[in-house]
């Protein structure tokens, strides 16, 4: 089971990720959770280097880009491996 952030501020490509993001978690079916994190004190505690960003338990893996759902499929598998899950 992964948690999934997705960090922005609401802008169009917020929404984009956020809804690759429900789409890739939908389609493993792992009980993975889905959060958008809009508040910016608590989007800067995680130090993007640019919005809208991915975090995956806890690590920033994407930054300013908008992953596909598959993207974010192989970018949960590989934080889960990581993790010697």
């Amino acid at each position: 089971m992964a948690k999934v952030q997705v960090l922005g501020t609401g802008c169009i490509k917020c929404g984009y990720l956020m809804k690759n993001a429900e789409v890739a978690v939908a389609e493993r079916q792992a009980g993975d959770l889905v959060e958008k994190v809009d508040d910016i004190v608590k989007v800067l505690e995680f130090n993007p280097s640019a919005l809208p960003a991915l975090v995956i338990n806890g690590k920033v893996v994407s930054n300013g880009t908008l992953p596909s759902s598959e993207e974010i499929k192989q970018l949960i598998d590989q934080s889960n491996e990581g993790e010697g899950l």
